[in-house]
């Protein structure tokens, strides 16, 4: 990418991944069930390579993969997605054994993975969470593999996740929990913990998503040290290195809903008869999906713009990678919600093109740190520059 336009073997990619998208994955996502992990789906993933690239890529490269994907099929994007998000923090942070044990699990597609740092009171704020991690002082409760609890020094972990993208159905949970190294964020560790660990039980929430999304609760969950991902006391910035990468992407994510629906918007205002002509010769039509297409471009080049900033080691990062959210996420809402518009009520019934994103669009402006949350990062980096000039 030079100057933020595709080469000839990206643009090439790209296209083959929408088509990959639209003809072998969207069939396998459809006869999916709402709610529920899409494991066939999941293992074409696999198959494909694409679970693969999301742990080989450097930022860019995600962002495209995320775009392309969203394009022809949102829900083969979103398993792939959560895939990486559960388990970038094992490749990152991870001992050798946890990364044999799971990470070729997470790339066939056979292990499905989830990220849980949320709480019922502590979603955006993330450094108030209250899942506590107490030592545990018993003997022969170790955490089943030999070498957890008692003398070797584990913790039992109690309290709830809650907004957990993949759960109960994630074969292992990333898991922040308060270990008490000092106050805030400073006492947050980040733990794997496999969902077949005895005291951890969980329930799917019926939300607006077509993916899974449940609550945990953990009574006494016994991990050890053997589960920890990277130091005691470093779990937040675990967390944050996960969604430094990740935010940008999920700026790519909402690039492409409302590419998609830029393009359904296109097509049908040029071919619909209306008022002796076409919708397209109206106006205030024609304004309106200038006006689609200039904020989608916008967005497109901030979120690729965080991408190099972020494979290039720029060191704010955090800021570049909130602006890309919040615009994407805030403009693809846009996108959408016009589109419908201009389509009129077809654009409601059950099936639709426009109806799916509808839905899918307003969760990305919550999830991963809510706008106001970017806000937020944005001002702090902006002040923090000022006062160090």
């Amino acid at each position: 990418m030079n100057g933020f336009a595709l080469g000839a073997d990206q643009e090439a990619w790209c296209g083959q991944l929408r088509a990959q998208a639209a003809d072998r994955l969207r069939p396998l996502a459809e006869k999916g069930e709402p709610g529920r992990v899409n494991r066939p789906l999941l293992a074409a993933l696999g198959e494909l390579g694409l679970l693969e690239r999301v742990f080989a890529s450097g930022a860019l490269e995600l962002c495209l993969l995320r775009e392309s994907l969203a394009y022809g099929c949102t829900e083969a994007e979103t398993a792939l997605a959560l895939q990486g998000l559960g388990a970038y923090p094992v490749l990152r942070s991870g001992s050798a054994a946890q990364r044999e044990r799971w990470l070729p699990e997470v790339r066939a597609g056979r292990a499905v993975a989830a990220f849980a740092l949320s709480e019922p009171g502590a979603g955006s704020d993330a450094a108030a969470l209250e899942l506590a991690a107490a030592p545990d002082t018993g003997s022969g409760s170790g955490s089943g593999s030999g070498s957890g609890s008692g003398a070797g020094g584990g913790w039992r972990l109690t309290g709830e996740k809650c907004w957990i993208s993949n759960a109960p159905e994630a074969d292992f949970y990333t898991v922040f929990a308060r270990t008490g190294e000092g106050p805030g964020a400073k006492g947050v560790s980040a733990f794997l913990v496999p969902a077949d660990r005895p005291g951890l039980t969980g329930e799917p929430l019926d939300m607006l998503s077509p993916h899974p999304i449940g609550s945990l609760a953990f009574d006494g969950v016994p991990v050890g040290r053997e589960d920890l991902l990277g130091e005691p006391g470093q779990g937040f910035r675990v967390a944050m290195d996960t969604l430094n990468l990740f935010r940008p992407s999920v700026g790519a994510f909402a690039v492409g809903m409302a590419r998609a629906a830029l393009d359904a918007t296109l097509a049908y205002t040029a071919d619909r008869a209306a008022f002796g002509g076409r919708l397209s010769d109206l106006q205030a039509v024609a304004h309106r999906v200038a006006e689609m297409a200039t904020r989608t471009e916008a967005a497109r080049l901030l979120v690729y713009a965080a991408a190099g900033a972020y494979d290039g080691g720029s060191p704010d990062v955090p800021r570049r990678a909130a602006m890309a959210k919040l615009l994407a996420t805030e403009t693809a809402q846009y996108v959408v919600d016009h589109a419908v518009q201009l389509h009129g009520a077809v654009a409601l019934r059950r099936g639709h093109l426009l109806e799916h994103l509808y839905r899918e669009v307003r969760a990305p402006r919550i999830y991963e740190g809510a706008s106001e949350v970017q806000r937020t990062i944005i001002a702090k980096e902006l002040y923090r520059g000022a006062v160090a000039r």
